[in-house]
Order: structure tokens, then sequence, then C-alpha cells
């Protein structure tokens, strides 16, 4: 008798343990009856009926996939391999298991081919000035795609562009020729200012011919600050004629 009572506790045991499901504050539990969607329960204590309910817990966090670096070819012909980052949730549990087989792996698979998809229509320059936009587009395609599926994009970002050994030197000497432009160009404006201020002075010079001698004198006192033994100096005409005059 002790045996059978003993035995009817373990059974029960059994059932209870199969029929009691506790699903966290993030987790949803989707029921199938006899193979038959039956609802969406959850969270806290969960009762299924042995045998017949079977149960599929989905997590509704935000999951961070890392989407492996993808071989791209440029619409510049430019071969480039970039990696990436979404970042998604579950919005409808029910969908994402009846109506893809496993949604983590396809949502994988679809962030991969999107990615190779619309950089590949889009020039190298642009995928290097333009990453928010391009980011931007991948959020919107791949969150079409996954609606479906009860999934929700937030967002998309690229997170790192290998560019070729040759495609970089091509680019550095690119950047130093700019660079050079940029500074010529500087140098031939700060002559040029130069100049205009030189014949403003020259206009003031020629209607104040003492103002050239004041620069002169000015010169000799630079020049002789410097500890020079011997100092040669031009000395102007004009100085000369006042002599001649007496």
């Amino acid at each position: 008798m002790y045996i059978n009572i003993l035995f009817i506790i373990i059974v029960a045991i059994i059932i209870l343990s199969q029929a009691i499901r506790i699903l966290k504050e993030y987790e949803r539990g989707v029921i199938f009856r006899l193979g038959r969607f039956s609802g969406v329960k959850g969270p806290g204590l969960i009762l299924l009926i042995p045998i017949i309910d079977k149960m599929e817990k989905v997590s509704l966090r935000t999951v961070a996939l890392d989407v492996p670096p993808q071989d791209i070819i440029t619409k510049d012909n430019v071969t480039i391999k970039v990696n990436a980052v979404v970042y998604f949730r579950v919005m409808d549990p029910q969908k994402a298991i009846i109506e893809v087989e496993d949604y983590l792996y396809a949502t994988s698979q679809l962030c991969q081919t999107t990615l190779r998809s619309v950089l590949g229509e889009s020039e190298l320059d642009e995928v290097l000035a333009n990453r928010e936009k391009i980011n931007a587009h991948l959020q919107e395609v791949i969150d079409k795609q996954t609606d479906a599926w009860g999934i929700k994009v937030s967002l998309v970002e690229l997170k790192h562009i290998d560019l070729p050994q040759e495609m970089q030197r091509a680019m550095a000497k690119q950047a130093e020729a700019e660079r050079e432009r940029r500074a010529k160009i500087i140098s031939s404006e700060g002559e040029f200012q130069a100049s205009q201020k030189l014949a403003d002075a020259a206009k003031v010079i020629e209607k104040h011919p003492v103002a050239i001698q004041l620069r002169f004198l000015q010169t000799l006192v630079e020049v002789a600050a410097d500890k020079n033994s011997t100092v040669v100096f031009p000395i102007p005409i004009e100085l000369l004629e006042s002599f001649k005059k007496k």
C-alpha cells in the first residue's frame, strides 16, 4: 500500500512539474494545445495541461545582433568588408513563433543580405561620408521585412569599414594633395592681402615723402639692436639735397 501511495505521489510531482511554468516579466509563453495555437500567456504563473499543452518561450527584451563582416562590391567597383550591429525586439510573440521557424536566425540572414544589397547600390564616398543616412535606410528596409514576423528593428549601425591597402594609399594621397591645395590657396591669399596693404602704404608715402625717411630711421634702429659690428645702410638722396643748398 505504501508503495502505491509513493508511486502516486511521484506521478503527481511529475505531472505538476510539467503543468506549472513560471515566466519572468520580459518573457511570454506561446501555448499550443494539441498542435493548435491556444494563446499567449505570461508573465507569472502558468498552468498547462500535461501532454496536451506545449509552450514556446519568447523573450521581449531588445536583442543586439552582431552581423559578421560581409564582402561587398560598391557601385564604383571597390571591394570593401563591412560589419554591423542590429537592435531589435519581438513585438508579437505569436507571429515570431508561427510565421518563421527561427526568428533569430532568419533576422540575422536578412540583415546580412540587406547589408550587401544596400551598400552595393552606393558608392564608396557615400558609404564613408553618409553613414547616418545609410543606417536609417538599412533600418527601414529590414524593419519592413521583419514586420510580418512580429519583430521591430529599432536601430542599425555600421561598425567597421575595412578598405583594401591600395585604396587606403590612394585616399591618403588624395587627402595629402587636398591639404597642399588648401595651403597654397591660404598662402596666395596672404600674399594678395599683403600686396594690398603695401599698395595702400605706397599711396600714403607718395603724399608724404618725409614718411620714407622716418621708415629708414626706424629700420636703422632695428638693425642696430642686433649688435652688428658693421652696418651698411642706404642714405636717401633727399637727405643730401639740403647740404647742396647750403
